[in-house]
């Protein structure tokens, strides 16, 4: 490896964030979208999976932010808006990663069923029954997980344009 290439490296915490959360996401959201099309029998195992993992999302994403203001900065990877539009890609997805898991905690609380972690730990309702809102966090866990899906579509179009198109180490820095 370079040491251009070694010096532009995510820190390894970084890097094993990354890649779990964007492998959890990749479970998580499709199985939140087929729960719908379950058996009535197995349908709350789905959600209780669902929910897990999404909770587990959520303190990751904590976890991800915290170790990336801790972490040294690294070079722009790309000039001018191009750059910018890279900022604003990644700050959505991590902006939607934090309002998915935590819209959709609230919604299920909201809904009168409150989150038993992997059905091993309870975990406190901050709101408690609340059939009043709770279609309104419905609304925004749902229409945050369609902007998260093409949110990652935009992130792995910058992707493949950065290693198939212009050739640079950009993807190297996260492996």
């Amino acid at each position: 490896m370079s040491e251009e290439r070694r010096e532009a490296q995510y820190p390894a915490r970084l890097k094993a964030l990354h890649w779990l959360v964007a492998g959890l996401v990749l479970a998580v959201w499709p199985l939140g979208y087929f729960i719908r099309f379950t058996r009535d029998e197995v349908k709350l195992d789905f959600y209780l999976l669902h929910e897990s993992l999404g909770f587990l999302v959520l303190w990751l994403m904590l976890l991800r932010v915290g170790a990336r203001l801790t972490a040294p900065a690294l070079p722009d990877a790309a000039p001018g808006l191009e750059g910018v539009v890279a900022r604003a890609v990644h700050g959505l997805l991590y902006l939607l990663l934090v309002v998915m898991p935590v819209s959709g905690f609230l919604a299920t609380n909201a809904h009168g069923f409150p989150l038993s972690w992997f059905g091993l730990i309870p975990v406190w309702s901050p709101i408690g029954k609340a059939p009043e809102i709770a279609p309104i966090f419905s609304a925004i866990h749902a229409w945050s997980a369609w902007i998260l899906l093409a949110s990652f579509a935009l992130h792995l179009l910058g992707v493949l344009y950065h290693h198939l198109i212009r050739r640079d180490s950009t993807l190297f820095r996260i492996l």
